[in-house]
């Protein structure tokens, strides 16, 4: 039998949770526990009462995340978040969230497995942020057009592209979900072609500014790599079947 405790504490090393700083509404680790047993992985990118559901509909009893429950920070048990905790209670569900160190993981994390989908297997890593690197850089040379088009159908829809800079990238960077309010920040290590979720409007004005290509691919899109690859993972290593429970937000 596989053990929810054997394989939190797999998690928890291979993802380095002690040693990585998170915003503090991350809470990664166990955020709910169950009965003991796991005999079925799901992985979301979000908690939800409706990934909750689906996941309780596929029999699944660990939910792997990278937005965890708790994200509003400090609030009463009522409402959603009550609606939420009874359901995963009743039905025996744990869950467990990942954030940043899922991001920044040097062989699962989402920047480095969206760079793969490029094509960009020889990355370093960039842009510190709680002070580790969080993003993967890349020198590569490559038409604007032709990057849209890999990244799009990397992750599977359109992309919103601010194209003020140069037609063909020199050093690409990638910081996948909301990371466009790092945009100077990716100037600064010589970045002329950013590709990251979503970034608020005074990016693109930056962007124009700083003569750079900015790349919107969606905060949900970017960041299903990682939770898949987890699960993934964890499958192979404790022999338990997954399922990836698909709920895009639109953003």
């Amino acid at each position: 039998m596989t053990t929810l405790s054997g394989l939190v504490r797999y998690a928890d090393k291979l993802l380095r949770l002690t040693e990585i700083e998170d915003y503090p509404n991350a809470l990664n680790g166990l955020q709910i526990e169950n009965s003991g047993a796991v005999t079925k992985i799901g992985a979301a990118v979000d908690a939800s009462s409706r990934s909750i559901e689906m996941a309780i509909e596929q029999g699944i009893d660990l939910l792997v995340v990278h937005h965890g429950l708790f994200w509003p920070g400090l609030q009463p048990v009522t409402g959603p978040l009550y609606r939420a905790l009874k359901l995963a209670m009743e039905h025996n569900l744990a869950l467990y969230s990942a954030h940043l160190p899922l991001d920044l993981h040097p062989k699962i994390g989402n920047n480095v497995l969206l760079a793969a989908a490029l094509g960009f297997e020889k990355t370093e890593p960039f842009l510190e942020m709680k002070g580790e690197p969080i993003g993967r850089k890349v020198e590569a040379t490559l038409r604007r057009a032709d990057l849209i088009a890999k990244l799009e159908e990397s992750l599977g829809g359109p992309v919103r592209c601010v194209g003020t800079g140069p037609m063909e990238s020199k050093v690409i960077g990638i910081v996948t979900g909301g990371a466009g309010g790092e945009i100077y920040a990716a100037a600064r290590e010589g970045v002329d072609t950013y590709i990251t979720g979503e970034a608020p409007h005074w990016a693109a004005v930056a962007a124009e500014e700083l003569g750079m290509n900015l790349f919107l691919g969606g905060h949900y899109a970017t960041e299903t790599f990682g939770v898949k690859a987890l699960a993934a993972e964890l499958c192979r290593q404790f022999d338990v079947p997954w399922e990836f429970l698909d709920h895009p937000t639109g953003l």
